[in-house]
């Protein structure tokens, strides 16, 4: 079961707990597991009971202690447990969840993680506006990507833009010209020439232009660049240097496009040596990396809520520091002949060169199949 089957599952729940009438709410459209805070167990955690014990009328406790009979008897859950205030800490059957989650990320390909159109916000649009600065344009560019994965339509407009940033960065918006007074300025990350984050209360007028982006930031191209502005977090400053272009283990960047890399490299050796992914269960894995993909449609949800793509860049790191090890056990060795456990690694091997070119691909940077 993957996280967003899982969801499903809660909500299911929900909806029997109403159609038996044990509660009295609307069915949410939404609801949110995540691994288990402190305090919780099992695999996934979510706080619904919380969410419904307002308009149901009752304790978040009871509201869970409902919630938990109908769980428990869900195929694919193994136990449910309640703690706290009323969360529901729900643990799966995890053989068969690895199989699942990878199976589904292979159906998806780089869109796992994509809300369906009849499941995002459709008819809304959500307006991105930003100053006159490569690094907030930047953003504001990843975040329309990223918003519009979860279903969600999206207009860009800054106040300004330079032909650089398109030509080199690979910037596109919709609008430019200056932003009216009564309307905010949404996306607003610390300048690449800054020393500290832009004070709100400042007008949109008074921001000086960064004078830094001709030269040092957009020397380094278009990936390296929008990774640069990207990867940290929008209060940090951004470092512009060529630290962003070493093959080197020091270098994020590097190691997440060389994880796509060995990935890749491991689906075409495999074809060398006569066989390809099938999901199965899966040995000696690391389940930290199974983790991270499981937790990829969250990740994208959350970076999308909070217009914060360095969310997603960080998570891809966080994916291919677990995958990197991994990689190296996929193939057969010496004269090992491919068996269903080879199978399956190469199917895991797939699937995380999946998420990582999508996520690469929301961030507008290319994930090449050779380094």
């Amino acid at each position: 079961m993957t996280p967003v089957e899982l969801s499903r599952t809660v909500l299911h729940a929900v909806r029997r707990a109403v159609d038996a009438g044990e509660l009295s709410v609307a069915v949410p459209t939404r609801a949110v597991v995540a691994p288990p805070g402190p305090g919780g167990c099992g695999d996934y955690a979510t706080s619904i009971a919380l969410q419904l014990a307002r308009p149901a009328g009752q304790p978040p406790f009871r509201v869970a202690e409902v919630l938990r009979s109908h769980l428990a008897e869900a195929d694919g859950i193994t136990d449910v447990v309640l703690t706290g205030p009323g969360f529901l800490n729900i643990s799966l059957d995890r053989a068969a969840t690895d199989v699942s989650l990878v199976r589904e990320i292979l159906r998806r390909g780089p869109r796992y993680g994509y809300v369906d159109a009849a499941e995002g916000a459709e008819g809304r649009v959500v307006q991105l506006r930003c100053p006159r600065d490569p690094r907030a344009v930047v953003v504001a560019d990843a975040s329309a990507r990223i918003l519009r994965s979860q279903g969600t339509r999206v207009r860009v407009s800054a106040e300004g833009i330079e032909p650089a940033w398109t030509s080199v960065l690979g910037v596109t918006v919709d609008a430019v010209g200056p932003v009216a007074a009564e309307l905010p300025v949404e996306v607003r990350p610390a300048p690449v020439d800054a020393v500290g984050p832009v004070p709100a209360e400042l007008p949109v007028d008074v921001r000086p232009v960064p004078a830094v982006a001709s030269a040092e930031l957009l020397s380094l191209g278009r990936d390296a660049g929008r990774w640069a502005l990207l990867h940290p977090a929008a209060h940090d400053r951004p470092r512009t240097g060529v630290e962003h272009l070493v093959q080197r283990e020091s270098n994020p960047l590097f190691r997440v496009r060389y994880a796509h890399a060995r990935a890749r490299a491991a689906a075409r050796n495999a074809a060398d040596l006569g066989f390809t992914a099938a999901p199965g269960p899966l040995t000696d894995v690391e389940p930290g990396l199974l983790a991270a993909l499981a937790d990829h449609p969250r990740v994208l949800a959350a970076a999308a809520d909070h217009r914060a793509p360095d969310r997603l860049a960080r998570h891809l790191v966080t994916v291919a520091d677990a995958a990197l090890p991994f990689l190296l056990t996929v193939l057969p060795r010496g004269g090992e002949k491919p068996s269903a456990a080879h199978r399956a690694r190469l199917a895991l091997a797939e699937a995380v060169g999946a998420v990582l070119a999508g996520g690469l691909a929301l961030l507008g940077i290319d994930a090449p199949d050779h380094l």
